[in-house]
């Protein structure tokens, strides 16, 4: 990872954020036979737009840089005083499988604990078994499960204790 860097995400850089969480967010989407009428809210459809509103509505946003091409991204929103939440997290698919996506977690840790934040939340498709092992590999625990009625799988939320 020596040729990469992460960095806060500049407002000219929202579109190219949007790119990338789209990239990225589509090969789940086409595993999980996702659509934009099914599951519009998934970032394999999110809109620039959104990206920007994300950011003034308070979510931090970090991208990760090879060579000056962003590779990956994520985002961290504050949940309450002690928590926060991991958004979007987002490693193009060429450059997957070479730690990316644990650097970016090691950045949001180092972010959230420099704000005394004592846990980090994500929720993801409870059906995806190679990405929830993923996370539990980092440490992450399963706390719970839930379906809604506007999505077509179950989510599973999963915490960090920092």
């Amino acid at each position: 990872m020596g040729d990469c860097n992460i960095r806060e995400i500049e407002n000219e850089e929202l579109s190219i954020s949007a790119n990338v969480i789209r990239e990225s967010f589509l090969t789940v989407a086409t595993q999980f036979h996702l659509t934009k009428d099914n599951c519009s809210t998934n970032g394999a459809f999110i809109e620039t737009g959104r990206v920007a509103r994300d950011r003034v509505n308070g979510i931090k946003m970090f991208g990760l840089f090879k060579a000056n091409k962003q590779i990956g991204f994520v985002g961290i929103a504050k949940y309450d005083n002690n928590t926060y939440e991991m958004k979007k997290l987002s490693v193009l698919p060429d450059y997957r499988h070479n730690n990316y996506g644990k650097a970016l977690i090691n950045n949001v840790k180092d972010y959230v604990k420099s704000l005394n934040g004592k846990i980090l939340k994500i929720g993801i498709i409870d059906e995806h078994e190679v990405l929830k092992q993923w996370y539990l590999s980092l440490g992450f625990i399963e706390k719970r499960t839930r379906s809604f009625s506007n999505l077509p799988f179950t989510v599973c939320f999963m915490e960090l204790k920092l």
